[in-house]
Protein backbone atom coordinates (compact mmCIF):
# COMPACT_ATOMS: atom_id res chain seq x y z
CA UNK A 1 0.00 0.00 0.00
CA UNK A 2 1.35 3.42 -0.91
CA UNK A 3 0.03 6.82 0.05
CA UNK A 4 1.44 10.07 -1.23
CA UNK A 5 0.34 13.67 -1.09
CA UNK A 6 0.37 16.00 -4.06
CA UNK A 7 -1.34 19.14 -5.27
CA UNK A 8 -2.76 20.73 -8.40
CA UNK A 9 -2.97 24.44 -9.21
CA UNK A 10 -6.53 25.73 -9.56
CA UNK A 11 -7.93 29.11 -10.53
CA UNK A 12 -10.09 31.41 -8.44
CA UNK A 13 -11.30 35.01 -8.95
CA UNK A 14 -8.13 36.39 -7.30
CA UNK A 15 -5.54 34.16 -8.98
CA UNK A 16 -4.33 30.64 -8.24
CA UNK A 17 -4.40 28.32 -5.26
CA UNK A 18 -3.10 24.84 -4.53
CA UNK A 19 -5.57 22.01 -4.08
CA UNK A 20 -3.96 19.25 -2.03
CA UNK A 21 -4.92 15.59 -2.36
CA UNK A 22 -3.82 12.22 -1.05
CA UNK A 23 -3.57 9.28 -3.44
CA UNK A 24 -3.77 5.68 -2.29
CA UNK A 25 -2.75 2.70 -4.44
CA UNK A 26 -2.02 -0.94 -3.72
CA UNK A 27 1.43 -2.43 -4.11
CA UNK A 28 2.61 -5.90 -4.96
CA UNK A 29 6.22 -6.92 -4.39
CA UNK A 30 7.06 -3.26 -3.76
CA UNK A 31 5.56 -1.97 -7.02
CA UNK A 32 2.28 -0.14 -7.53
CA UNK A 33 -0.47 -2.18 -9.13
CA UNK A 34 -2.46 -0.96 -12.09
CA UNK A 35 -5.86 -0.01 -10.65
CA UNK A 36 -8.84 -0.54 -12.90
CA UNK A 37 -10.87 2.38 -11.57
CA UNK A 38 -10.44 5.72 -9.84
CA UNK A 39 -12.48 6.67 -6.78
CA UNK A 40 -12.75 10.21 -5.43
CA UNK A 41 -13.68 10.60 -1.76
CA UNK A 42 -14.79 14.12 -0.87
CA UNK A 43 -15.20 15.31 2.70
CA UNK A 44 -17.83 17.33 4.54
CA UNK A 45 -17.90 21.09 5.14
CA UNK A 46 -15.16 21.18 7.78
CA UNK A 47 -13.43 17.90 6.97
CA UNK A 48 -10.45 16.97 4.84
CA UNK A 49 -9.24 14.04 2.80
CA UNK A 50 -7.40 12.29 5.64
CA UNK A 51 -10.73 11.42 7.24
CA UNK A 52 -11.02 8.73 4.55
CA UNK A 53 -7.77 6.90 5.42
CA UNK A 54 -9.50 3.69 6.55
CA UNK A 55 -11.87 3.51 3.59
CA UNK A 56 -9.13 4.46 1.13
CA UNK A 57 -6.77 1.72 2.29
CA UNK A 58 -9.48 -0.91 2.06
CA UNK A 59 -10.60 0.09 -1.44
CA UNK A 60 -7.04 0.52 -2.70
CA UNK A 61 -6.44 -3.08 -1.62
CA UNK A 62 -9.47 -4.01 -3.75
CA UNK A 63 -7.85 -2.47 -6.85
CA UNK A 64 -8.92 1.16 -6.72
CA UNK A 65 -6.85 4.26 -7.17
CA UNK A 66 -8.34 6.32 -4.34
CA UNK A 67 -8.06 10.11 -4.41
CA UNK A 68 -8.92 12.12 -1.29
CA UNK A 69 -8.74 15.88 -1.90
CA UNK A 70 -8.83 18.75 0.57
CA UNK A 71 -11.15 21.46 -0.71
CA UNK A 72 -9.68 24.99 -0.56
CA UNK A 73 -9.58 26.33 2.97
CA UNK A 74 -9.27 22.83 4.44
CA UNK A 75 -6.47 20.49 5.39
CA UNK A 76 -3.28 21.04 3.39
CA UNK A 77 -4.93 23.09 0.62
CA UNK A 78 -4.48 26.84 0.34
CA UNK A 79 -6.98 29.21 1.89
CA UNK A 80 -8.75 31.52 -0.54
CA UNK A 81 -7.95 35.21 -0.19
CA UNK A 82 -11.61 36.16 0.24
CA UNK A 83 -14.14 34.04 2.09
CA UNK A 84 -16.95 34.91 -0.32
CA UNK A 85 -15.22 32.70 -2.91
CA UNK A 86 -15.89 29.53 -0.92
CA UNK A 87 -18.76 28.50 -3.17
CA UNK A 88 -20.05 25.37 -4.88
CA UNK A 89 -19.05 26.61 -8.36
CA UNK A 90 -15.49 27.13 -7.06
CA UNK A 91 -15.39 23.66 -5.52
CA UNK A 92 -16.71 22.02 -8.69
CA UNK A 93 -14.17 23.91 -10.80
CA UNK A 94 -11.37 22.68 -8.54
CA UNK A 95 -12.54 19.07 -8.70
CA UNK A 96 -12.81 19.18 -12.50
CA UNK A 97 -9.23 20.49 -12.60
CA UNK A 98 -8.17 17.64 -10.33
CA UNK A 99 -9.87 15.02 -12.52
CA UNK A 100 -8.11 16.47 -15.56
CA UNK A 101 -4.80 16.11 -13.68
CA UNK A 102 -5.61 12.48 -12.92
CA UNK A 103 -6.10 11.92 -16.68
CA UNK A 104 -9.11 9.63 -16.35
CA UNK A 105 -12.38 9.65 -18.28
CA UNK A 106 -14.57 8.38 -15.43
CA UNK A 107 -14.51 8.27 -11.66
CA UNK A 108 -16.62 6.74 -8.93
CA UNK A 109 -17.52 9.11 -6.11
CA UNK A 110 -18.00 8.93 -2.35
CA UNK A 111 -19.19 12.18 -0.78
CA UNK A 112 -19.97 12.87 2.86
CA UNK A 113 -22.50 15.63 3.52
CA UNK A 114 -21.27 18.64 1.49
CA UNK A 115 -18.98 16.32 -0.47
CA UNK A 116 -22.10 14.41 -1.47
CA UNK A 117 -23.86 17.59 -2.56
CA UNK A 118 -20.91 18.46 -4.80
CA UNK A 119 -20.98 14.94 -6.21
CA UNK A 120 -24.71 15.22 -6.89
CA UNK A 121 -24.22 18.53 -8.71
CA UNK A 122 -21.36 17.20 -10.81
CA UNK A 123 -23.11 13.90 -11.55
CA UNK A 124 -26.07 15.78 -13.03
CA UNK A 125 -24.01 17.80 -15.48
CA UNK A 126 -23.87 17.02 -19.19
CA UNK A 127 -20.74 14.99 -19.92
CA UNK A 128 -20.16 14.23 -16.23
CA UNK A 129 -17.17 12.03 -15.39
CA UNK A 130 -19.01 10.42 -12.46
CA UNK A 131 -19.81 6.79 -13.18
CA UNK A 132 -21.33 5.80 -9.82
CA UNK A 133 -22.31 7.97 -6.88
CA UNK A 134 -22.28 7.19 -3.16
CA UNK A 135 -23.94 9.78 -0.94
CA UNK A 136 -23.08 9.63 2.75
CA UNK A 137 -25.95 11.08 4.78
CA UNK A 138 -27.13 13.77 2.43
CA UNK A 139 -29.90 13.93 -0.15
CA UNK A 140 -32.39 16.02 -2.06
CA UNK A 141 -33.37 18.25 0.85
CA UNK A 142 -31.41 19.46 3.89
CA UNK A 143 -33.52 20.76 6.83
CA UNK A 144 -32.76 24.33 7.90
CA UNK A 145 -32.61 23.38 11.60
CA UNK A 146 -29.60 21.15 11.01
CA UNK A 147 -27.91 23.84 8.93
CA UNK A 148 -28.24 26.30 11.80
CA UNK A 149 -26.61 23.84 14.19
CA UNK A 150 -23.73 23.27 11.77
CA UNK A 151 -23.30 27.02 11.28
CA UNK A 152 -23.00 27.52 15.05
CA UNK A 153 -20.12 25.10 15.57
CA UNK A 154 -18.31 26.02 12.34
CA UNK A 155 -18.32 29.69 13.26
CA UNK A 156 -17.02 29.06 16.81
CA UNK A 157 -13.49 28.06 15.68
CA UNK A 158 -11.89 27.25 19.07
CA UNK A 159 -8.20 26.86 19.88
CA UNK A 160 -6.71 23.97 21.88
CA UNK A 161 -3.81 23.73 24.28
CA UNK A 162 -2.87 20.26 23.11
CA UNK A 163 -4.12 17.21 21.23
CA UNK A 164 -5.97 15.90 24.27
CA UNK A 165 -8.06 19.08 24.42
CA UNK A 166 -8.77 18.78 20.70
CA UNK A 167 -9.89 15.18 21.12
CA UNK A 168 -12.43 16.20 23.77
CA UNK A 169 -13.86 18.73 21.31
CA UNK A 170 -14.09 16.19 18.47
CA UNK A 171 -15.78 13.62 20.70
CA UNK A 172 -18.45 16.21 21.50
CA UNK A 173 -19.01 17.79 18.09
CA UNK A 174 -18.92 14.49 16.20
CA UNK A 175 -20.65 12.30 18.76
CA UNK A 176 -23.24 11.36 16.15
CA UNK A 177 -20.78 9.61 13.84
CA UNK A 178 -20.74 6.40 15.83
CA UNK A 179 -18.86 4.52 18.56
CA UNK A 180 -15.23 4.96 17.48
CA UNK A 181 -12.22 3.49 19.25
CA UNK A 182 -9.86 5.66 21.30
CA UNK A 183 -7.30 5.36 18.50
CA UNK A 184 -9.82 6.51 15.90
CA UNK A 185 -10.82 9.54 17.98
CA UNK A 186 -7.17 10.46 18.39
CA UNK A 187 -6.58 10.18 14.65
CA UNK A 188 -9.58 12.43 14.04
CA UNK A 189 -8.04 15.02 16.35
CA UNK A 190 -4.66 14.73 14.60
CA UNK A 191 -5.94 15.16 11.04
CA UNK A 192 -8.56 17.71 12.07
CA UNK A 193 -6.14 20.23 13.61
CA UNK A 194 -3.08 22.23 12.64
CA UNK A 195 -0.32 23.83 14.74
CA UNK A 196 -0.98 27.43 15.68
CA UNK A 197 1.77 30.02 15.48
CA UNK A 198 2.89 30.65 19.03
CA UNK A 199 1.77 27.24 20.27
CA UNK A 200 -1.37 25.21 20.60
CA UNK A 201 -3.68 23.92 17.88
CA UNK A 202 -6.46 25.23 15.67
CA UNK A 203 -9.01 23.39 13.58
CA UNK A 204 -7.66 22.52 10.13
CA UNK A 205 -9.91 24.83 8.16
CA UNK A 206 -10.37 28.50 7.36
CA UNK A 207 -13.15 29.92 9.58
CA UNK A 208 -14.20 31.94 6.55
CA UNK A 209 -15.88 28.85 5.08
CA UNK A 210 -18.81 29.54 7.41
CA UNK A 211 -19.70 32.78 5.61
CA UNK A 212 -21.41 31.07 2.68
CA UNK A 213 -23.33 28.79 5.04
CA UNK A 214 -24.75 31.73 6.99
CA UNK A 215 -26.72 32.84 3.93
CA UNK A 216 -28.73 29.62 3.57
CA UNK A 217 -29.69 28.57 7.10
CA UNK A 218 -33.16 30.07 7.32
CA UNK A 219 -34.98 27.68 5.03
CA UNK A 220 -34.60 24.10 3.89
CA UNK A 221 -32.06 23.68 1.11
CA UNK A 222 -33.77 21.91 -1.77
CA UNK A 223 -31.46 20.05 -4.13
CA UNK A 224 -34.07 18.19 -6.17
CA UNK A 225 -33.16 19.86 -9.46
CA UNK A 226 -29.67 18.40 -9.12
CA UNK A 227 -30.94 15.01 -7.97
CA UNK A 228 -33.38 14.75 -10.85
CA UNK A 229 -30.53 15.36 -13.34
CA UNK A 230 -28.44 12.44 -12.07
CA UNK A 231 -28.54 9.33 -14.29
CA UNK A 232 -25.82 7.10 -12.79
CA UNK A 233 -26.38 4.38 -10.15
CA UNK A 234 -26.59 5.79 -6.60
CA UNK A 235 -26.00 4.28 -3.17
CA UNK A 236 -27.38 6.31 -0.24
CA UNK A 237 -25.86 5.75 3.19
CA UNK A 238 -27.81 7.01 6.18
CA UNK A 239 -27.22 7.18 9.89
CA UNK A 240 -30.36 5.73 11.45
CA UNK A 241 -30.65 8.75 13.78
CA UNK A 242 -29.67 11.37 11.19
CA UNK A 243 -31.48 14.70 11.14
CA UNK A 244 -29.60 15.87 8.05
CA UNK A 245 -31.05 13.09 5.90
CA UNK A 246 -34.61 12.42 7.15
CA UNK A 247 -36.16 9.14 6.09
CA UNK A 248 -38.92 10.88 4.12
CA UNK A 249 -36.24 12.54 1.97
CA UNK A 250 -34.70 9.15 1.19
CA UNK A 251 -38.11 7.76 0.29
CA UNK A 252 -38.66 10.63 -2.12
CA UNK A 253 -35.18 10.06 -3.61
CA UNK A 254 -36.09 6.43 -4.26
CA UNK A 255 -39.18 7.49 -6.19
CA UNK A 256 -37.70 10.15 -8.46
CA UNK A 257 -34.57 10.97 -10.42
CA UNK A 258 -32.14 8.05 -10.62
CA UNK A 259 -33.54 6.33 -7.54
CA UNK A 260 -31.09 4.81 -5.08
CA UNK A 261 -30.25 1.84 -2.95
CA UNK A 262 -30.39 2.66 0.77
CA UNK A 263 -28.14 1.27 3.49
CA UNK A 264 -28.85 2.43 7.06
CA UNK A 265 -26.62 2.18 10.10
CA UNK A 266 -28.67 2.00 13.33
CA UNK A 267 -27.78 4.19 16.28
CA UNK A 268 -25.69 6.63 14.23
CA UNK A 269 -26.45 10.25 13.44
CA UNK A 270 -24.76 12.59 10.99
CA UNK A 271 -22.72 11.29 9.42
CA UNK A 272 -21.46 7.70 9.41
CA UNK A 273 -17.68 7.90 9.86
CA UNK A 274 -16.90 5.36 7.10
CA UNK A 275 -14.24 4.04 9.47
CA UNK A 276 -16.18 1.00 10.65
CA UNK A 277 -15.97 -2.31 8.82
CA UNK A 278 -19.71 -2.64 8.18
CA UNK A 279 -19.77 0.81 6.56
CA UNK A 280 -16.67 0.11 4.46
CA UNK A 281 -18.12 -3.26 3.42
CA UNK A 282 -21.38 -1.64 2.29
CA UNK A 283 -19.46 0.61 -0.08
CA UNK A 284 -17.09 -2.09 -1.31
CA UNK A 285 -19.85 -4.64 -1.91
CA UNK A 286 -22.02 -2.16 -3.82
CA UNK A 287 -19.12 -1.12 -6.04
CA UNK A 288 -18.42 -4.76 -6.81
CA UNK A 289 -22.09 -5.56 -7.45
CA UNK A 290 -22.57 -2.64 -9.85
CA UNK A 291 -19.26 -3.00 -11.72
Amino acid sequence: MTMHQSHVLCTDPDGLHRLSYVEWTATKDGAETGPERTLICLHSLTGNGRLYDDLAQELASAGYRVICPDLPGRGASDWLSRSRHYTFPQYISDIVTLIARLDVAQVDWVGTSMGGVIGMMLAGMTGTPIRRLILNDVGGRVPSKTLRRIARYVGAYPSFGDLKDAEVYFRDIYRGIGPLSDDQWRRLAIVGTRPEEGGGLRLAYDPGISKSLSRIIFRDVRLWKFWDSVTCPVLALRGGESRVLPLDVVEEMQGRGPGCKLVEFPGIGHAPSLMEQDQIAAIRDWLIATA
